[in-house]
């Protein structure tokens, strides 16, 4: 049973505070996931974020509709926050958001996903695969984050 971790890193040039207050709105999820991915939140919104709030989403993954189900685990604002599903595609997903006031007033963003894939140990033989897709979905977040926070263009909308 193999535990895989994902990392990603990001530095806006805005007070974290601001930063964080842009993810604490689960409404922007829709806004930073690859259209392809058809994402929808189905929880009534706006959703008031805390520990314990359960948020329902559908996509397609894969082609396949499903839905999903988090709990928010941890919530440490402006600093941090978890967010843990509880029902969904992996046997496992917890997603750590961190946010670091840096020198200047920025805002480092740290993203740590741990998720096992399901029916392990032979869904482990496709983490390639699933790999490769967590990782376009996260090129993609990074770079609209950075289109919404600080207006850079989002040069794979056009392709997208």
């Amino acid at each position: 049973m193999a535990e895989h971790i994902l990392t990603r890193s990001l530095t806006i040039d805005l007070p974290r505070e601001e930063v964080f207050e842009f993810f604490a709105d689960a409404g922007n999820l829709e806004r930073i996931t690859p259209p392809e991915l058809n994402f929808h939140i189905i929880t009534p919104q706006p959703i008031r974020i805390e520990k314990g709030t359960l948020i329902d989403y559908k996509l397609r993954l894969r082609g396949l509709p499903m839905k999903w189900r988090t709990e928010i685990s941890s919530w440490e604002p402006p600093f941090r926050f978890v967010d843990r599903q509880l029902r969904g595609p992996y046997a496992q997903w917890i997603h750590t958001h961190t946010f670091t006031e840096i020198f200047g007033g920025g805002t480092l963003i740290e993203d740590e996903v741990r998720y096992r894939l399901p029916l392990e140990p032979l869904g482990d033989i496709a983490h390639f695969i699933v790999r490769k897709e967590l990782d376009n979905i996260f090129d993609f977040r990074t770079k609209a984050v950075e289109e919404i926070l600080e207006g850079k263009p989002l040069a794979s909308a056009a392709a997208a």
